[in-house]
């Protein structure tokens, strides 16, 4: 009996914890890197999916996947889904560099004192985070593991957001 009920909490609790909804992400406004336009992330809810890439010129990993983002920015423009490559802890001038010598075509913006990367939940380079049209993080990944998953990630998203 005790065993039958336990089993049925169980079931109970799995079927709450999987219909909750994910963290609501935090709404921030950042300038980019171009200095004349900044981008509020509380006007794209509802419009558009978000990919937040915190990363760093210095990051060995970031400049080993910058082409792969640039694939995946470019596969996804026009689809709905934004990229915003996040600089943390970087200097203008070296931001610029890695823009040019990678041929950046997705937005960038810096954040040196961590102001926005801190209230995602930030602990190193690469870091990446997807919100959702309802403006939900649906996917926090730590390390380079993010752009081989991201794909089967943004075409859920998508797919769901078709119906």
């Amino acid at each position: 009996m005790f065993a039958r009920a336990l089993a049925l909490l169980s079931l109970l609790a799995a079927i709450v914890t999987s219909s909750e909804a994910a963290p609501a992400a935090p709404g921030f406004k950042i300038s980019l890197l171009d200095g004349k336009t900044s981008l509020d992330s509380r006007e794209l809810i509802g419009k558009t999916v978000l990919v937040l890439r915190f990363q760093a010129s210095w990051c060995r990993p970031c400049v080993r996947e910058s082409q792969a983002l640039a694939q995946l920015a470019e596969r996804y423009r026009g689809r709905g889904i934004e990229v915003l490559a996040i600089h943390v802890q970087d200097a203008p001038a070296d931001v610029q560099r890695f823009v040019a010598e990678h041929r950046v075509p997705y937005k960038v913006a810096l954040d040196p004192r961590l102001s926005v990367g801190n209230r995602f939940g930030f602990r190193g380079t690469p870091y990446t985070v997807v919100v959702d049209l309802r403006g939900e993080m649906v996917a926090r990944i730590h390390g380079e593991s993010a752009l081989t998953r991201l794909p089967r990630i943004l075409d859920g998203l998508l797919a769901k957001n078709a119906k």
